[in-house]
């Protein structure tokens, strides 16, 4: 499973709103190969499911991940920060040996 924080929750809500993104969408997060650890995260939002999506609901926020990315995903939390490294969506992942400094992409 993929949980979401309350941060996350509330900044999600607010940038379906502010992008005008329809009612039905939702938070697609997956993996995909680069940065300067060797895997990445990708985070967009989407209204359309895909064959093989792991689907989850955690505080109201719907969540899709392939397949594939939820091997690398499993048991990570999506929050947001606005600390002194910037603000954005952040992944908490317990599966990450290595992570780089800006925390966008890790190796497990």
């Amino acid at each position: 499973m993929i949980t979401v924080s309350e941060n996350a929750k509330r900044h999600a809500l607010e940038l379906m709103k502010q992008e005008n993104h329809p009612e039905n969408s939702f938070i697609r997060v997956g993996v995909e190969g680069g940065g300067c650890s060797g895997l990445s995260y990708k985070l967009e939002f989407d209204i359309e499911s895909k064959e093989g999506d792991q689907v989850f609901e955690d505080k109201g926020i719907k969540i899709a991940v392939d397949k594939k990315s939820f091997l690398y995903l499993v048991g990570t939390e999506l929050d947001y920060t606005g600390g002194l490294n910037g603000k954005g969506f952040v992944f908490n992942n317990p599966n990450a040996s290595r992570t780089c400094g800006c925390g966008e992409s890790f190796s497990v």
